[in-house]
């Protein structure tokens, strides 16, 4: 009997392997090969100095609307007029809000959807005491290096210039559109884009309705990153995560603290957060996420291949192991994220009030209200009120990688970056696109340049920069991507 059921055992082990075996060997490469690049001349030194320049310009958004410097705007809008005149001599360029601009590339067939390529105007500020730790300061435009380096070289002026100069190199050899093609420059994107992107998109959508689809930031070509692929990856947003702050706020008696009850504002609050950082939303290897391992996976090395060929029966050990990750994690599940805490005014008085703040960045599956409730149920405190801050959103729907316009990104990316591996991913910040989401189903975050987890550091931070070589070939990808769209 004993035998027998060895036996058994045996041929189930075998059946079982043999089925994750012919798994992997069927989860192939989604890699399309390399369709040729037709030339377009390039000079390189003219196109990383009009870049340099821009950089110049201190279009910064601050969180103080007082502090707003809207003429460093105006002569930006000046400084691109006098650059690219061609540009601005064939398309129709508008002046939104004051700050913002949208230039529209008439197509020759009126029954084309357009499709529309974003980028913003707007940077970060430089930290107040850290401008002596840049390389080159911060708005001076230095080349230096083989780099152009300065705030917003990477975030995300190369976009707004990257793609003025394909559409002036495109008039210069004739190029016609076929399809209408309109270039949308926010100047508000690190605030929320509320005067900027989303008073554009209020237009775009007054005249034309829809779209076939919208190109923002928000991915990049990573080197280096995705664990198990020596091959550079280029993340194609397909979908982006909401957005929700929830305030958490105790009030009591207060007193003096020689004579402190048993429980005080700041103690309650704490607990609630602690009962929030332990009890987080659950995870899901699901959706998006699923999608970038279909990608990726066949390009890794066989036993890692072996585990993403068979994603369902090994799914608890993959997400086991994505939760390690900061990174990796907040693409399987809604994060949770105490950001401010508040209460007290003197070290011998109990506080009678205690705020903080929790940022909820919300999965594609989660809502706005599904956060709000799973906060409710973990704190179960009626002491504590939870109130919504300021703008909440839900996830963005996600784009199909099936369709045609993936598949055109994805086609324009291997022929300007041959050796690169394209995959769909879940960004997880806030990008301007949210405000265009109901003109289109394919709204995609790509902007072409090459980064090491050491280079992601630099966005938002201390020696932003880019390779000369990466801006000429960001300026290709965009001269690429408007001859296979347009046509």
């Amino acid at each position: 009997m004993m035998v027998e059921i060895f036996l058994i055992i045996l041929v189930l082990v075998c059946l079982v392997l043999s089925f994750l075996i012919i798994q992997t060997v069927r989860f192939t490469s989604r890699q399309p090969p390399p369709d040729a690049l037709p030339e377009s001349t390039i000079d390189t030194g003219t196109v990383a100095g009009h870049l340099a320049q821009a950089l110049t310009y201190k279009t910064v958004s601050y969180q103080d609307t007082l502090r707003f410097r809207g003429q460093e705007f105006k002569h930006l809008h000046s400084y691109l007029e006098k650059t690219f005149p061609t540009v601005h001599s064939h398309l129709t360029q508008e002046v939104v809000g004051e700050y913002s601009l949208l230039y529209t590339w008439k197509g020759s067939n009126n029954t084309l959807l357009p499709v529309l390529l974003m980028a913003h105007l707007d940077v970060v500020p430089v930290e107040e005491g850290t401008e002596e730790d840049w390389t080159h300061p911060p708005f001076q435009g230095d080349i230096a290096d083989g780099f152009i380096w300065g705030r917003g070289s990477m975030d995300i002026k190369e976009g707004v210039m990257g793609l003025l100069e394909a559409v002036e190199l495109l008039l210069k050899e004739e190029f016609e559109p076929e399809r209408t093609i309109y270039l949308a420059f926010g100047h508000d994107e690190e605030i929320g884009g509320l005067q900027g992107a989303h008073v554009v998109a209020e237009l775009v959508s007054a005249r034309t309705g829809s779209l076939e689809y919208v190109l923002d930031e928000g991915g990049s070509i990573t080197q280096g990153i995705v664990p198990g692929v020596d091959s550079p990856v280029a993340l194609v947003g397909i979908a982006e995560k909401g957005y929700v702050s929830l305030e958490l706020s105790v009030e009591l008696e207060g007193g003096h603290s020689a004579m402190p009850p048993r429980e005080t504002t700041i103690g309650i609050l704490s607990a609630a957060v602690v009962k929030l950082e332990k009890n987080q939303m659950p995870a899901s290897f699901s959706g998006v996420v699923n999608r970038l391992f279909e990608y990726v996976g066949p390009e890794m090395d066989f036993s890692r291949k072996l585990i993403f060929a068979n994603a369902r029966f090994f799914s608890p050990l993959i997400v086991n192991r994505l939760s390690q990750s900061p990174y990796t994690n907040s693409m399987i599940r809604t994060t949770t994220a105490p950001t401010i805490i508040e209460g007290g005014t003197k070290e011998n008085v109990l506080p009678q009030k205690a705020k903080a703040i929790v940022n909820f960045r919300i999965l594609p599956g989660d809502t706005v209200e599904s956060v709000k409730e799973h906060v409710a149920a973990i704190i179960d405190d009626p002491r504590i009120i939870i109130a919504p801050v300021k703008e909440s959103w839900d996830p963005s729907g996600v784009s199909d990688v099936k369709g045609q316009w993936f598949q055109t990104l994805h086609r324009t990316i291997r022929q300007v970056f041959p050796d690169t591996v394209v995959a769909p991913f879940l960004v997880t910040g806030a990008t301007d696109s949210r405000h265009y989401a109901r003109m289109s189903t394919n709204v995609f975050k790509f902007i072409p340049f090459i980064a090491t987890s050491e280079d992601l550091k630099r966005v938002h931070g201390t020696d932003e920069r880019i390779s000369i070589h990466d801006y000429e070939h960001c300026v290709r990808f965009y001269i690429q991507l408007i001859r296979n769209s347009a046509t």
